[in-house]
């Protein structure tokens, strides 16, 4: 592929594809392809995912790495930021001296990739989706169909407004949307993903009598935590040596949006942290000591966020929305958007242009559209599929209980209604989702009282 298609003759890119052979015997003659998360996420690691929730059961599945990730050339993995990364476990969260040490790692990535020739701000959705457009005419392929999950939305999104051609239909999986996303969207997906949790367990007589007030307890925790950072040794979940880390506000809010403690474990763990256990946020946190180097690609994340996410949006913007998002927690932890901290010293020190007013668009289309969320997503909350459906005219929406990021490995259910849609586009089968219901909470003894 050309690396920048508005620099003619300039240099190329490779990018790995796989075609997964459907496991019917007789499968339709329109595949599927697949849109990975992130941006920079290793797609080839999701096939199994996909295979075991049966996306290739009639059709071939596509699966082609984005630009700049795992297996493709260039690969704009950053290994300065996941040593950082396995460093950060260690300290305050949101203290200034982490976000120096943050933005000297991005930069020294940066620095390195510029120096390799990589035109950074060449990695971005739309040359992405262009990307797709020209796999499917190399590969000869009339009409697919699309699945893309997390930033795999955001670029399906993207695909469907500049090349329609070809395609069938399209499946978003909880959903980034492009008009939409930027720093200050972090705040109100992560109010409405952890609130739907609470909200599930006051639905619950067990959960609710043993779990009172949690909003007031969570908020009650950051609040202490982000005043005494609590400094320990934990276990990795996984296994090898302790290691220490800290637990202040920002951390414990950022294991809430990142899933890190399982939804259905979240109430008991709050309450055990409130009564001076913090072991299963501690071990959550201990988990992130150990990535794998040069698996992620954060220059792709770096170069999309810095010229389509932060532009246009302040950091006193993004304090405020974490203000009205989560009010009487402290300015220190609202100030750092969940999962991007510090990106706006990030991307000064990222410097690519500002592409906002090009990928800052809705998508109209009448091609079928499945939009699939989950009222536990605190990435990207549930009420943006609907949000994002209001210009897709031929959609039809599903919002799965109890499930966060990802719906379809995690629940049979939208697994079976993305095999319906892909049969059906205009008439998918939704009829399992009127029984769903979250699982119930995980239910500890009261402390004994001393």
């Amino acid at each position: 592929m050309p690396e920048n298609r508005g620099r003619r003759g300039g240099r190329t890119i490779r990018l790995a594809v796989a075609i997964i052979p459907a496991a019917s015997a007789a499968p339709a003659a329109d595949p599927v392809v697949f849109m990975e998360g992130g941006p920079g996420g290793d797609a080839f690691g999701s096939i199994p995912f996909l295979i075991e929730s049966g996306v290739n059961r009639d059709r071939d599945l596509v699966v082609m790495a984005q630009r700049g990730t795992l297996h493709t050339e260039p690969n704009l993995a950053c290994p300065e930021l996941d040593r950082f990364n396995a460093a950060a476990v260690g300290l305050v969260y949101d203290a200034p001296s982490t976000g120096r040490r943050l933005v000297r790692a991005a930069k020294e990535c940066r620095d390195r990739l510029a120096a390799d020739g990589v035109e950074l701000s060449a990695y971005n959705t739309t040359e992405n989706a262009a990307d797709f457009a020209d796999l499917r005419r190399a590969l000869g392929i009339r009409r697919w169909n699309v699945y893309g999950y997390s930033y795999g939305t955001e670029l399906a999104l993207t695909y469907l407004r500049l090349h329609p051609e070809g395609i069938r239909s399209v499946a978003i999986d909880s959903v980034v949307p492009p008009q939409i996303v930027s720093l200050p969207w972090t705040w109100d997906s992560a109010r409405e993903g952890i609130g739907a949790i609470f909200a599930a367990c006051a639905a619950q007589p067990l959960c609710a009598s043993r779990y009172p007030g949690l909003p007031d307890l969570l908020t009650e925790q950051v609040r202490r935590l982000e005043a005494h950072p609590l400094r320990l040794t934990a276990q990795p979940p996984a296994g090898g040596e302790p290691v220490d880390v800290v637990l202040d506000g920002g951390t414990l809010v950022n294991l809430l949006v990142a899933n890190a403690v399982k939804a259905v474990d979240v109430p008991a763990a709050l309450d055990e942290l409130a009564h001076g256990n913090p072991e299963r946020f501690a071990r959550a946190r201990a988990a992130e000591a150990t990535p794998v180097i040069g698996e992620f690609a954060h220059g792709l994340t770096q170069s999309v966020a810095c010229s389509e996410w932060v532009p246009g949006y302040s950091e006193a913007d993004l304090l405020d929305a974490g203000r009205r998002a989560f009010p009487g927690w402290p300015d220190t932890v609202l100030a750092q958007a969940p999962q991007l901290p510090f990106e706006h010293r990030v991307c000064r020190a990222w410097d690519v242009p500002d592409r906002t007013a090009v990928q800052r668009v809705a998508t109209y289309s009448a091609v079928p559209t499945l939009v699939l969320s989950g009222t536990f997503d605190a990435k990207s909350g549930a009420r943006w599929g609907a949000y994002t459906a209001r210009t897709l005219p031929r959609s039809t929406t599903v919002l799965i209980p109890g499930i966060g990021h990802w719906v379809v490995p995690q629940s049979p259910c939208a697994a079976d209604v993305l095999a319906s849609f892909l049969a059906r586009p205009t008439a998918p089968d939704t009829a399992c989702v009127a029984g769903l219901a979250p699982k119930p909470f995980t239910i500890t003894p009261e402390p004994e009282t001393p």
